[in-house]
């Protein structure tokens, strides 16, 4: 696939900057050390002006593409924002899907089924049943589904869900993490007659950070996110030691030994095969490697994009930028700009911050610099909060003063989402956006979603751990 021919990144605004100002690791009394003299940094916060289709190794502040004439900038200091309730009945929708080519929306329940999104709300039949073969607890379940662009003709889902362990999982661990390709009719109501074809099955010591978003990106390929294996730390059972002795343990600076901590990206539509006629770049996988992954000829993983995560949950793009939001331990969440090639740093950092140690080195032994996120908030500061929760840039006119900005939120709702504009100059400051009205958003927010005409939704529930219907799907409005 060509991947220069990926559309601009979306339109950028410039908005007018008060209130928090997001600290980076300088300022909070903690510092890089140099790093090797055959680095390659240029003394840079390390942005990079790369996108994540395009890719580049070098280094500098990333600037933002122009933006569109049209419109006016987002006013996210006085945005408020209305939701109104267009589905309830789940027990936790973490994820979104509205296939390219047709008008139908479907809403991911972690209990293991994909539902039609329809005028009347949750259709009464799943699209997609997976449940017989999904595990739950702690953070497991059913936890992305993605379209291929050309669903609407193909009817190819893929998918991502907790399976118990498989014969290459050791006995000591939780679960198998699987992705894989499912083909449905895609105009059926209920998808009784699917096949399944699994692309991955990778096994996972514990029970959370499995992360689990997918996207395509406008080059076609599959990003892929998982998180470190879980627990704390990133040590324990199923973490491998790195090349960071300070701190033990390391899935997240990892990329020889397995999959963790990353983000993948493969190439669904190259069948290559487990037969040995080889994939794209002559792989004996289900999938194809895209030659420019940064790991191909490199020592590594080939189908690692980017890695130092922590527990990413959800992807999206944006034009060529893909944003990730990784969930933080103790101290502070992250939003990354994803480059072809980047370190985000755990667990040497959180977010832009030392992890367990007063400094940290400036860049990896082979040169490589740690990018910072482009945008952080702290769980002691004024914002708050405990988890991030990723979204999506809202390109519609439904809400005037978020046009062109980021929206997201923190897993505990207390009536807000937060958000900020890509056109600013990193670190961008996050705005708190009020939801005003007499609808309650819930406890919880679990993910968003951008409809076929480009409107937001927002995911919650008031009982994220249960099997209840306490889900609801809810339209981002003008108040």
């Amino acid at each position: 696939m060509n991947e220069s021919s990926s559309p601009a990144s979306p339109r950028r605004r410039r908005f007018l900057r008060s209130g928090l100002a997001v600290g980076l690791a300088s300022i909070a009394g903690c510092a890089a050390t140099d790093g090797p003299d055959d680095s390659d940094t240029d003394g840079s916060t390390g942005y990079r002006t790369d996108s994540a289709t395009t890719g580049g190794s070098t280094p500098s502040t990333r600037i933002p593409t122009p933006a569109d004439a049209d419109g006016p900038p987002p006013d996210l200091e006085r945005a408020r924002v209305g939701v109104e309730r267009v589905a309830s009945g789940f027990s936790a929708p973490l994820d979104f899907v509205a296939p390219a080519g047709t008008d139908r929306q479907f809403v991911v329940d972690r209990v293991g089924v994909l539902s039609e999104l329809t005028d009347a709300g949750r259709s009464d039949t799943p699209l997609l049943d997976l449940s017989d073969r999904v595990v739950l607890g702690g953070e497991r379940g059913l936890l992305g589904v993605a379209a291929h662009p050309e669903f609407a003709d193909t009817g190819r889902l893929y998918v991502r869900y907790s399976a118990s362990s498989r014969g290459e999982t050791p006995d000591n661990y939780s679960h198998t993490a699987v992705l894989a390709e499912v083909t449905v009719d895609p105009e059926a109501d209920a998808a009784d007659d699917f096949t399944e074809r699994r692309l991955l099955a990778v096994p996972q010591p514990q029970s959370n950070h499995n992360a689990g978003a997918l996207a395509f990106g406008p080059d076609g390929y599959l990003y892929v996110a998982f998180g470190d294996g879980g627990g704390a730390n990133d040590v324990g059972t199923g973490h491998v030691d790195d090349w960071y002795d300070a701190v033990a343990g390391g899935n997240g600076q990892d990329v020889t030994e397995n999959l963790l901590g990353s983000i993948l990206r493969i190439d669904v539509d190259e069948r290559g095969g487990v037969d040995g006629s080889g994939g794209e770049g002559g792989n004996d996988k289900p999938y194809g490697i895209p030659d420019s992954n940064p790991l191909v000829g490199r020592e590594g993983l080939s189908e690692q994009y980017a890695w130092g995560f922590r527990n990413p949950w959800r992807l999206s793009f944006a034009g060529s930028d893909l944003y990730a939001a990784d969930v933080g331990q103790d101290a502070w969440e992250e939003l990354n700009i994803v480059e072809r090639g980047g370190n985000y740093g755990w667990n040497v950092r959180e977010g832009a911050h030392c992890f367990r140690e007063d400094t940290y080195p400036a860049a990896t032994p082979t040169g490589d610099p740690f990018l910072d996120p482009v945008a952080e908030y702290s769980h002691d500061g004024d914002l708050g909060g405990v988890s991030i929760i990723g979204g999506y840039v809202a390109e519609s006119d439904a809400v005037p003063a978020l046009q062109g900005a980021y929206v997201f939120a923190d897993y505990v709702a207390r009536g807000r989402l937060f958000a900020v504009d890509p056109s600013a100059t990193p670190p961008w400051e996050i705005e708190t956006v009020p939801v005003v009205g007499e609808t309650d958003l819930g406890r919880y927010v679990l993910g968003f979603g951008r409809g076929r005409a480009g409107d937001l939704y927002v995911l919650t529930t008031d009982d994220p751990g249960g099997e209840g219907d306490d889900g609801q799907v809810f339209r981002i409005s003008e108040p």
